[in-house]
């Protein structure tokens, strides 16, 4: 894929073809083909120990593959320097476990270190990309805290403020609502939505199938550490395919919003 993107970023260009990794003689994922296209929010969904972990740390270069190939435009992603994958790839985890008192801002200004040489100081364009990120995450009146004494969600908003501070084209969020209560878990998927709306790759691994269905674009339905299926949302997330890869029985409701909505119970016997 060539050109730009809405907002002038250059396309990700990000893929996986017939990757997989082997830990311990067990396989993790194997055989995952697909490619991460900008201006789509994609859903991972699947049970636990389905692999949407492992396919994050597989795509963010974390990980190298076993088998088949990870690639950045074209080039196995093991072939870029570090610094230019953290420019371009930001991944927030799932643990949000942050041990050192540092303050939220200078946590978040940890996201422009690729940016920034060793021993120079913070440019004005790198004050403004962690003041937006902060705003953005909603996280500006926390800016003096530390880390260490906020709570889980806090510093869910706090991992995520430092991802939007590298201003990477491509971000993968392992679980980002984990954590947070309702009126925060919507804002941040709200804001996953816009960041694909204006030209991101944008990758969330989600238990809730009602938050993808609502809010993504494009999803990826995971089984047993392979792909079962990729397609837009409206097509995949159907009660069929919830069943085959979730097991469990699925009713279908209209909200009076428009939105699809799903009610599970457990498969009839």
């Amino acid at each position: 894929m060539t050109g730009q993107s809405p907002t002038g970023l250059s396309p990700a260009g990000l893929s996986l073809t017939d990757a997989g990794i082997c830990i311990d003689e067990r396989w993790l994922v194997r055989h995952v083909s697909l490619s991460l296209v900008p201006g789509r929010l994609t859903a991972l969904a699947g049970p636990n120990g389905s692999g949407k972990s492992t396919l994050l740390r597989l795509v963010s270069g974390l990980w190298t593959p076993t088998e088949g190939k990870v690639e950045l435009d074209g080039r196995p992603l093991r072939s870029y320097p570090r610094r230019e994958l953290a420019r371009r790839i930001a991944i927030v985890p799932q643990d949000t476990h942050l041990s050192f008192a540092f303050t939220v801002r200078e946590t978040v200004a940890m996201g422009r270190h690729a940016h920034v040489s060793r021993f120079a100081r913070e440019g004005p364009f790198d004050r403004q990309a962690i003041d937006e990120a902060m705003a953005r995450a909603d996280i500006s009146h926390l800016a003096g805290r530390l880390v260490t004494e906020l709570s889980g969600g806090e510093r869910q908003r706090v991992l995520i403020a430092r991802s939007l501070a590298t201003e990477a084209e491509t971000i993968l969020l392992d679980e980002p609502t984990a954590n947070l209560d309702i009126a925060h878990a919507l804002d941040v998927l709200t804001l996953c939505r816009k960041l694909a709306d204006e030209g991101r790759a944008v990758v969330a691994a989600l238990h809730d199938l009602n938050a993808a269905s609502t809010y993504s674009t494009h999803a990826v339905l995971m089984k047993a550490g392979a792909v079962a299926a990729i397609g837009t949302t409206r097509d995949l997330l159907a009660p069929s395919a919830i069943r085959d890869v979730f097991g469990v029985d699925v009713e279908e409701l209209s909200s009076a919003s428009g939105h699809t909505l799903f009610a599970f119970t457990p498969v009839r016997r």
